[in-house]
């Protein structure tokens, strides 16, 4: 599994508990109010969002020889928030052993 398939399963796997969590049927304002609860809801999604985008970086990591200390760093860190992320339902039944990798594992640094 390449480093972009890895990303993409922990992300879709924080994003599925993420989701119903915005559903304006299970509340009045759900992720979308300016209460602390909506804020914190947001700034999560918005943390997970930016840590999964490593597409460019991947391309980059392999295209500039030059640049891949700084961008395995990126995407450490990347991977490092994400599983952080993802380990709060690490007693979900379809969390994967893999998000607990860490991000060495992962990249193959």
């Amino acid at each position: 599994m390449d480093i972009e398939q890895r990303f993409q399963r922990i992300t879709d796997f924080i994003e599925a508990r993420l989701t119903p969590l915005f559903d304006p049927a299970n509340g009045k304002d759900h992720g979308f109010g300016m209460d602390d609860t909506s804020r914190a809801l947001r700034a999560l999604r918005y943390t997970v969002q930016a840590a999964s985008a490593v597409k460019g970086l991947v391309e980059k990591r392999e295209s500039a020889p030059e640049l891949r200390p700084v961008v395995d760093q990126a995407l450490e860190h990347n991977w490092d928030v994400l599983r952080s992320a993802a380990r709060m339902w690490e007693d979900h039944a379809d969390f994967q052993k893999e998000f607990k990798a860490h991000s060495w594992d992962v990249i193959g640094v």
